[in-house]
């Protein structure tokens, strides 16, 4: 992949999505200047002798703890030390990746204190392949993401453990073999480390890129599902949908517009087919998918401003040798973010299930029962169906929204979280659950396009027709199921479905 060079406050999606995907990436040196001086307004705003939060005083419920001079390294140490309490599984390695990509840029806007050889290393580690075991659980979203970016800021300083490639290493031992030497923190280093939304936000950037895919891969299953059906594509009329005015509804119509163009199977049936109007699981699918696009949307540019916002605290200003404490650490704009993500994820998962149980029912599709030529001996898609439900009903638990909850933390002085950590954290295993479901649908809808044969569909879903077959024969007797589910799933997330259709798709972002 080409190496995408990190601007401070102005990277775009496309280059978060590409560092997500495994990119390298470089930090543009024009920061630097800002960085030292940053860095230098530290050492004088503490020859002042005031007292500061997080630079000379205690964190949280302590801030009001003056702490001597000589004692300031060790207070840096030991807030990371203390703060990497975290707990559950490892992080995913590509988020973790995205974690410290966003630290580092948003380190890097020169109002964080920290040295220029602090970045050097998180920029050294990212090149490197380093990437800090990151536990999943244990950050509320506010005051920053504490537990998780301590954790990575624990390696930093030769603490904790690495992942180098697929070994799992203790960090000082996997720093040396890179030929790095850990960090002595230097005032106010370890809080700017440790402070700020990345883990939130990094996790909430990854649900929406699977997200995209989801989007554009249902788009297709779901023309596909229409024509196996033989439904209309009168509701896709553009006339309809510029009535509502909806961006993604009008976007969408015309896609599936697109998608059904020349198509055999649905010319021979705008004559001579007796149904009047589709279920809404086909015909509502402009409006449906459209909303889940523009609430995608606008959570993508909700996600591109934090992304390239600086969320720790205190904040430095070298102009005026001020360090200022707010809360830009709060995390609400991407707890609000991945709610409204995850309720897309569980939308689009919701209306595709719905049109498989459509497609399996005779007398809603017109097709063999459970699209098996032989019901009865065969089951056909029966219980892939029942797979589907059960994926779609556990999306749909998880979709209850994060941001309304909140439990006070640090005795009380920090008494209303965003809980966007977890809110974030749901969204890959939810578009995965929407992953398989859409395979099934795949699946049926392509077996339910074989009994209209010899009529062909259009030429962009007989080309999907033919990329599926290419893996996975036509289901003729029951057969081990499995292997097809995941070969229908493989075609999901490589992106090769979609890629089917490009330059007929909407896009998120």
């Amino acid at each position: 992949m080409n190496q995408v060079l990190l601007t401070p406050g102005a990277v775009c999606l496309a280059d978060w999505r590409a560092i997500y995907r495994g990119a390298a990436l470089s930090l543009d040196p024009a920061c630097s200047a800002k960085v030292a001086a940053s860095a230098a307004a530290i050492a004088r705003i503490l020859a002042k002798g005031e007292p500061v939060y997080g630079i000379n005083t205690g964190f949280g419920k302590l801030a009001s703890v003056r702490i001597e001079d000589e004692d300031l390294a060790t207070l840096q140490r030991n807030i990371v030390l203390s703060h990497a309490a975290g707990t559950g599984e490892p992080s995913p390695v590509p988020v973790i990746r995205l974690m410290m990509a966003l630290k580092l840029a948003s380190l890097a806007q020169g109002a964080s204190g920290v040295r220029p050889e602090t970045l050097g290393l998180l920029e050294a580690m990212l090149a490197k392949g380093l990437t800090p075991v990151v536990p999943c659980q244990g950050s509320v979203g506010a005051s920053g993401d504490l537990a998780p970016l301590s954790h990575m800021a624990a390696t930093m300083i030769g603490v904790g453990e690495i992942f180098v490639g697929e070994a799992r290493l203790p960090a000082a031992e996997a720093l040396a073999q890179a030929g790095l030497a850990p960090l002595e923190l230097g005032p106010k280093e370890g809080l700017a480390l440790l402070n700020g939304t990345q883990f939130s936000t990094a996790n909430a950037l990854a649900g929406l890129f699977e997200a995209e895919l989801l989007f554009r891969s249902a788009l297709v299953t779901g023309a596909l599902s229409t024509e196996a059906a033989k439904g209309s594509d009168t509701p896709f009329d553009p006339r309809i949908h510029a009535l509502r005015r909806h961006r993604g509804q009008i976007e969408v119509a015309d896609a599936l517009r697109a998608l059904m163009a020349g198509s055999a199977i649905r010319a021979s049936h705008v004559e001579n087919d007796a149904r009047v109007q589709d279920p809404y699981c086909l015909r509502c699918q402009p409006q449906v998918m459209g909303a889940a696009l523009d609430v995608l949307r606008q959570a993508a540019t909700t996600l591109e401003i934090e992304a390239n916002g600086v969320s720790d605290n205190p904040l430095i200003f070298p102009e005026a040798d001020e360090a200022l404490s707010g809360g830009n650490f709060h995390a609400e704009p991407v707890a609000f973010a991945a709610d409204m993500i995850a309720m897309a994820v569980c939308e689009i998962g919701s209306i595709a299930e719905r049109r498989l149980a459509m497609l399996i029912d005779p007398a809603l599709s017109g097709l063999p029962a459970f699209l098996t030529p032989r019901p009865g001996l065969n089951s056909g898609f029966m219980i892939p169906q029942v797979t589907a439900a059960a994926l779609v009903s556990e999306n749909k638990q998880r979709a209850y929204p994060a941001s309304v909850d909140s439990i006070p933390t640090s005795a009380n002085q920090e008494d209303h979280v965003s809980m966007a950590a977890h809110g974030a954290r749901r969204l890959i295993a939810m578009a995965e659950n929407a992953t398989a479901v859409l395979g099934i649908e795949l699946l049926a809808s392509v077996q339910g396009m074989e009994f209209h044969k010899p009529l062909a569909s259009s030429a962009p879903l007989e080309a999907a027709r033919d990329l599926l077959r290419g893996q996975v024969p036509a289901l003729e007797d029951d057969r081990h199921f499995h292997p097809d589910m995941e070969a229908a799933n493989a075609l999901i997330r490589s992106g090769a479905l979609a890629a089917m259709a490009d330059g007929l798709l909407p896009g998120v972002s």
